[in-house]
């Protein structure tokens, strides 16, 4: 079987991640109920008639992936594969709005067409021309991962060379105040949020767009080999270390061969207990969290993935991610386990390339 790598990474987030000195500039923001991406120009990457019709999810993805494509050399890839857990939902609200105020009568189906969850990966290819397998996953938190996994099957298989892989999630207004209402969002006067320590429930909501080109040739300037990829929609407390543990096993590792464990702490006191569970094993390990930097999300793992091939690239790790004192000479691999609220558990195992 081939090896995968990922050849070229760009985010948009919380953070000026577009920025190439942005690792030397993390912030962490935890002040507020909900946390806005910093957005580029759109104008200098998207034409202004094109901008109009386009919801921030949209915008957030061509920027992204256009960056991603230049930075891997690769004009037209073989497949776009997108994972999103909420799609356009700016332009969903717009379309259910028109429905309720002119009841259910003389319908423009403008936002109807633009709400779908494939619109990303459909405008994607229609600015490129590319005419190849074109997929949308909206599996909640996994989303990014189902994708990740059919791109690497589709690579393996000898299907495609060069994939363009993102996830996308954008914020709207009217989900966030019922976010707030049915107490995913943490209470005001349960702000700053401590990610580390919680003993209150909810998260601080966050957005953004991640795009990878997984590729089956390594260049100087590949970032990571994607080793494997697993998910379990539903866990216990204390199936945690034996889900790991046998994900390891299959890759031939054992806890203290990981080098750092990317986990992705929210500030939820109820579900980070499975974080601190597998902590609990890692004892010789680099322990890193990043939701404190980017929010919680459907496809926060893109970032966490992001700033995971940029540590191994790089060989640097961000004090503002740390969470023991280890210290590794080399960053070999690295271990990302992420979920949502308890529920969609994934394991991302990334190697330096």
């Amino acid at each position: 079987m081939s090896a995968v790598y990922i050849n070229s990474a760009a985010c948009i987030s919380v953070q000026d991640t577009l920025n190439e000195n942005s690792f030397q500039d993390l912030q962490p923001a935890n002040t507020g109920q909900v946390l806005k991406a910093i957005e580029p120009v759109y104008k200098e990457f998207i034409p202004p008639a094109m901008i109009r019709r386009m919801s921030k999810t949209v915008k957030m993805s061509s920027v992204a992936s256009s960056y991603a494509l230049k930075e891997a050399g690769i004009e037209n890839p073989d497949a776009i594969i997108v994972g999103t857990g909420m799609g356009c939902s700016q332009d969903s609200e717009k379309f259910l709005k028109n429905v309720l105020d002119n009841n259910e009568e003389f319908l423009t189906p403008t936002y109807f067409i633009q709400s779908t969850h494939n619109t990303v990966a459909g405008q994607i290819a229609l600015g490129l021309q590319c005419h190849a397998y074109n997929f949308t996953y909206v599996n909640s938190s996994s989303s990014l991962e189902f994708s990740m996994l059919d791109a690497k099957l589709q690579i393996t298989d000898g299907e495609a060379e060069h994939v363009l892989v993102g996830s996308t999630d954008e914020q709207t207004e009217r989900t966030m105040g019922l976010y707030e209402l049915n107490k995913t969002i943490k209470k005001q006067e349960d702000l700053p949020a401590d990610y580390l320590h919680s003993t209150t429930n909810g998260v601080v909501w966050g957005e953004g767009a991640s795009f990878f080109i997984l590729s089956k040739e390594k260049k100087d300037s590949s970032y990571a080999r994607l080793k494997d990829i697993q998910i379990s929609n539903r866990l216990d407390l204390e199936e945690t270390q034996p889900f790991i543990e046998s994900f390891l096993t299959k890759n031939n590792l054992t806890f203290n061969d990981v080098d750092a464990v990317i986990l992705g702490f929210s500030g939820d006191a109820k579900s980070d207990v499975y974080y601190t569970k597998a902590m609990d094993r890692f004892t010789d390990s680099v322990l890193l969290y990043y939701k404190h930097l980017s929010g919680e999300y459907n496809t926060a793992s893109g970032f966490s993935t992001f700033m995971a091939c940029q540590i191994l690239k790089k060989q640097e790790i961000p004090e503002v991610m740390r969470i023991n004192k280890v210290k590794k000479e080399e960053v070999r691999n690295i271990l990302l386990y992420n979920h949502l609220g308890g529920n969609d558990h994934s394991l991302i195992l990334l190697e330096k390339a």
